[in-house]
């Protein structure tokens, strides 16, 4: 059964830094693509960075300087490591996978999903 579980998330200051870590199971992470999301109030979910099988990434305009995906080779955790952050990055934000071997930012591209980890940007 796959398993995906998020932590990491927590209240800063504009400005300051942040890293989600997203433990798998179930699974080997190494063969699936992966990627964060996140979700705002009223707002649709979002992608955010994407890791694909062979290490290709995708970034979000949005994000893209202040964020970097990462994963363990050894234990498949997934990584979000965010700096610089602004107000705008609070959101819930989730990890997810699937077997296909793609790269994308479409939350319909995922069939895995953790339960989300939350982060606030605030003054």
């Amino acid at each position: 059964q796959v398993q995906l579980v998020e932590s990491g998330g927590d209240s800063v200051q504009p400005g300051g830094s942040l890293r989600l870590s997203c433990a798998v199971s179930g699974y080997s992470a190494r063969t699936y693509s992966m990627a964060w999301f996140r979700q705002a109030p009223g707002k649709e979910r979002e992608g955010v960075i994407a890791l694909d099988s062979v290490g290709g990434k995708q970034y979000a305009a949005a994000v893209k300087g202040r964020f970097t995906i990462s994963q363990d080779g050894t234990t498949g955790t997934l990584y979000l490591q965010m700096n610089r952050l602004k107000p705008e990055d609070t959101a819930m934000y989730y990890c997810a996978a699937t077997k296909r071997g793609i790269l994308s930012l479409r939350a319909s591209s995922f069939n895995y999903w953790g339960q989300g980890t939350q982060v606030t940007v605030s003054s």
